[in-house]
């Protein structure tokens, strides 16, 4: 059920390292550091492969620090298309993020949004880390996640840690909230799924239990 959500920060990564440019002013003084090498504002950018496009990215300003080896953005948004690009597979949002130019690796926080339209899932939270090296997406031990489908599920745990290699979830603190499960027989016979209370615990949720757990 969860397997595709990691794509959102996957292919933001992607857009953010591709579109960032390279200049070089000199070296700061130490008191210059924290200004930014390079600003840009209303940016928007378009990946595209073989004429279609694949994903689109905007953010309100966008700010280049070389000695960091950072990029921050303020108020961005991305999609992703699925193929030929005439639907929006995925899409997301955050107030802040910051990426690591060098390694891939990518902070975003204030108002974390990312919806994947193909499986109807909905994370929220106040932030979330993504380790490029890893393929870990993770949002902090104390830090509360909504996980929300149109089906009435609904559901918050603390401490969210997805493997995306091993497509397992983890929380490490409490998980509560309703999940509707639905399978291919509920969906031929009703509109109505088996709805499960979570009750608070902490748990693990691998691929091969998706189907099963929660």
């Amino acid at each position: 059920m969860f397997r595709h959500s990691k794509r959102s920060v996957l292919i933001l990564l992607i857009l953010i390292v591709a579109a960032s440019c390279s200049f070089d002013y000199g070296d700061l003084e130490p008191s210059e550091r924290t200004l930014p090498d390079l600003i840009m504002e209303n940016v928007e950018y378009v990946r595209v492969r073989s004429s279609d496009p694949i994903a689109k990215f905007k953010a309100e300003r966008a700010e280049r620090y070389e000695k960091q080896g950072l990029m921050k953005l303020e108020k961005f948004s991305f999609e992703q298309y699925g193929e030929r690009g005439e639907e929006i597979n995925a899409s997301g949002k955050a107030g802040l993020a910051s990426i690591n130019i060098e390694s891939g690796d990518i902070f975003m926080e204030d108002g974390v949004r990312l919806e994947v339209e193909s499986e109807e899932i909905i994370i929220e939270t106040v932030q979330l880390d993504w380790q490029d090296s890893e393929h870990i997406l993770s949002s902090g031990d104390d830090i509360e996640v909504n996980i929300l489908q149109e089906n009435g599920t609904n559901f918050t745990g603390i401490g969210l840690r997805i493997d995306a290699r091993r497509r397992e979830w983890e929380f490490s603190g409490a998980v509560f909230g309703t999940y509707i499960f639905e399978d291919d027989d509920d969906e031929e016979d009703d509109d109505t799924g088996d709805t499960e209370e979570i009750e608070p615990e902490n748990f693990i949720l691998s691929e091969s239990e998706q189907r099963d757990s929660l």
